[in-house]
């Protein structure tokens, strides 16, 4: 291997889909796990296939279908784990099982109540295990970052000798600062016996906002995989984010002196296709693919870009697939031009799929004078890569509401079969009313649980977002819709309609709920 490329190992679909509101269904991980294959990710880390029935049938699919990636799948260190993920992982080109457990003084005390000798034994037994199913194997001491020098130099040897292929360090719950941090790694190369048969990995969690500053000074101190998540969801405060991680190795090469694999250009699309599954929205000024990242608003800054660029970008946006310039198209605009700004933005469209963009885009241009990037972007995220689920589609909505009225909606809907049903209901507001009337065509009884809205773009005209979720009396997952309109009442009646079409997906697929595991692994 090339002692100056660092190894990307994506955890958004494990360690990142466990962060609260994240949670994502079997259509929904494999289509992030398409896209992270096409940033060009290592190891991806499907997820954790014991936690539940729902987790081992994407961990599957995703093996079965994705090439090119490693695809990994976590294990705590017991036999039925490990025999778990293997069966999991069994049609993947590139399998890796990840087995963990935790080594620190306060996880052996208070969690494990296991003794020093008994963890060894455990994490020897379990790689061997693991490295009987597959020859990529990954072992991580959880909470390494407060484990003692000694004992972890102690087990991390074992864990190699065994049959490790990457050893991984987690600062499970984001305590290192840098300097300590890279010290660990600089230990673990000086005085870890056979080091050289594996590679170290690091694996930090931001709960002090340290978590891509302490990775760094991993891969300074020697360690050559690092683990992370887009936009850095993940556990509390979240993982590191690979977008940062990527960019600052990309961008101070002349001080880090690595590399990696990663497809720049793919790295904002990604990050968008994972808020629009997720629901969780970028902050306006994070670092690489926030909507501040290079926008320029003071007159000092604007004058120097103005003369030269590189007085405040240290990058150039089109190296992370943010378009340059805004985009001003409107009614009248093409479909050469169309497609020339969709790929500029990073996709790539079939002839069908651009017809099908083109008339969203021209029914949009109608209610709008101008039809920005975030507006493109919400349509193929929306449209193209990760769209609602089919089934009821909303053909009209009429609402009566105002002062001193009584909010009343009239729907007419389109049934999975083609039937065209119609209903009105009476609410406290609007879209109680619309949501009441959805439930009288639909039969689904739910309780709203989340509802946000957003503005996609600036001005009176700008488009609306609409992401919420609901929930079943007899089921206690959450169910997520999203719609984009420039009326947010019609976007909500859309989401609306879209949680319950992925309410009707899901209800045959039962997930056996079994604890998650610790986030550091």
């Amino acid at each position: 291997m090339d002692p100056n490329r660092v190894v990307i190992f994506d955890t958004t679909l494990r360690d990142g889909e466990q962060s609260p509101g994240a949670s994502m269904n079997q259509a929904e991980k494999l289509e992030m796990a398409r896209a992270l294959a096409s940033l060009g990710v290592d190891v991806i880390e499907a997820g954790f296939p014991i936690a539940s029935q729902g987790d081992f049938e994407s961990v599957r699919a995703i093996a079965t279908e994705i090439a090119g990636a490693t695809i990994c799948g976590l294990a705590r260190c017991n036999d039925r784990d490990i025999e778990r993920a293997a069966e999991a992982l069994k049609y993947a080109q590139k399998p890796r099982i990840h087995v963990f457990l935790a080594t620190s003084a306060i996880h052996r005390e208070h969690k494990l109540r296991m003794t020093k000798e008994q963890i060894i034994e455990r994490a020897v037994k379990s790689v061997r295990l693991a490295k009987s199913f597959c020859d990529d194997v990954e072992f991580s001491p959880e909470d390494a970052a407060r484990t003692e020098t000694e004992f972890l130099v102690e087990v991390v040897e074992a864990a190699i000798e065994a049959g490790a292929t990457t050893v991984n360090i987690p600062d499970t719950v984001g305590y290192a600062v840098p300097q300590q941090y890279a010290e660990v790694i600089a230990t673990l190369k000086r005085r870890v016996r056979g080091i050289d048969k594996a590679i170290i990995s690091v694996h930090c969690h931001d709960d002090l906002g340290m978590a891509v500053a302490n990775s760094l000074a991993g891969v300074q101190a020697g360690a050559r995989q690092v683990e992370c998540t887009i936009n850095g969801i993940g556990e509390r405060a979240g993982n590191a984010a690979l977008e940062e991680i990527v960019m600052a190795l990309k961008t101070r090469r002349d001080y880090f002196g690595v590399h990696t694999g990663i497809v720049t250009e793919r790295l904002f699309p990604v990050s968008r296709l994972l808020s629009t599954i997720t629901g969780l929205t970028v902050q306006r000024n994070k670092a690489i693919v926030g909507r501040n990242a290079f926008a320029h608003e003071a007159g000092i800054h604007q004058d120097g870009m103005l003369k030269e660029r590189s007085t405040y970008e240290i990058m150039k946006p089109e190296e992370v697939g943010v378009p340059k310039t805004d985009l001003v198209l409107g009614k009248h605009s093409g479909r050469h031009a169309l497609r020339d700004r969709v790929e500029s933005l990073g996709y790539s469209l079939t002839e069908t799929e651009l017809d099908r963009l083109f008339e969203e885009f021209k029914a949009l241009a109608d209610k709008k004078k101008e039809v920005f990037d975030e507006d493109l972007i919400l349509m193929l995220t929306h449209s193209h890569v990760g769209g609602a689920p089919t089934g009821y589609r909303l053909e009209n909505l009429n609402v009566f509401c105002g002062m001193n009225v009584m909010p009343t909606a009239t729907l007419a809907v389109r049934t999975p079969d083609g039937e065209i049903l119609r209903d009105a209901a009476i609410g406290s507001g609007p879209v109680d009313a619309i949501f009441k009337a959805v439930e009288r065509i639909t039969g689904v009884q739910a309780n709203l649980k989340e509802f946000h809205i957003r503005g996609v773009t600036a001005g009176k005209d700008a488009q609306g977002e609409v992401a919420l979720e609901i929930q079943v009396e007899s089921d206690d997952r959450a169910f997520v819709g999203r719609a984009a309109s420039t009326d947010i009442i019609e976007a909500s009646a859309q989401a609306y309609l879209n949680a319950v079409n992925t309410l009707r997906l899901m209800k045959d697929q039962p997930r056996e709920v079994i604890a998650r595991p610790g986030a550091g692994a």
